[in-house]
């Protein structure tokens, strides 16, 4: 029986200290999230792949109304 109890203790302790650091964390202020950097020039390659990814939408669009 002394193995049983010895497992019974550590679970106990591990829930215990479970508990305990979930409590801690209630009383921390939550982390402050950093600002994302902003760039004053715009992202040439990320503009001139979404215009891309538009462009081919609306022909597939086109391609798929003549078929009607």
């Amino acid at each position: 029986m002394e193995a049983h109890e010895k497992k019974l203790a550590a679970a106990l302790a591990a829930v215990s200290a479970y508990i305990q650091t979930e409590e801690e964390a209630l009383l921390l202020p939550p982390p402050v999230k950093p600002i994302p950097r902003q760039s004053k020039t715009p992202n040439l390659w990320g503009m001139g792949g979404r215009q891309e990814i538009m462009q081919m939408r609306s022909l597939m669009q086109l391609k798929g109304l003549q078929r009607r």
